[in-house]
């Protein structure tokens, strides 16, 4: 990976398992790794600048070099809740790579762009910067892709 480069896409679904069994078996897309994230297994977990409590599930897999994302919000309130409330489900964010995500950070807090949510699962590190206003809906994520412990399970599986 290189810095900069766009490593997942990312859709919010309102049915996790629905939204896995389309993509498999109309477009072929998957195996999944599916997970539930939350207070549970996040550190530093972040939602506007306070400790976040909410609780998501996810679902995974690679298409092409590029990481597919499946999110479906399951309790609590946090940036994929105020997106489905102004836009509906679908495309979310893009996740940009970065080895140093401090030293990214530094660059998008200059250029105007505040983080709004954040956290880490494993060694991987995330922020959500506020983009979704000037870029017309698109949320930008950074990342440094660090290892994230094992799924709960795969689908199909």
């Amino acid at each position: 990976m290189k810095d900069g480069e766009i490593i997942q896409v990312a859709h919010l679904v309102e049915d996790l398992d629905a939204a896995m069994k389309h993509y498999t078996e109309i477009f072929n897309i998957g195996p999944w790794d599916v997970y539930t994230y939350g207070p549970h297994n996040i550190k530093n977990s972040l939602y506007r600048g306070k400790p976040a409590d909410h609780i998501y599930k996810i679902a995974v897999c690679w298409v092409h070099g590029v990481q597919m994302e499946l999110m479906q919000p399951v309790s609590g309130y946090s940036i994929y809740d105020e997106y489905i409330e102004k836009h509906g489900y679908g495309l979310h964010h893009m996740k940009i790579y970065f080895s140093d995500c401090d030293e990214a950070l530094d660059i998008y807090k200059k250029r105007g762009y505040q983080v709004v949510q954040s956290g880490n699962i494993g060694e991987d590190v995330f922020y959500y910067l506020d983009t979704e206003e000037r870029f017309q809906g698109a949320v930008i994520e950074i990342g440094n892709a660090g290892t994230i412990p094992e799924p709960e399970r795969r689908y199909p599986a």
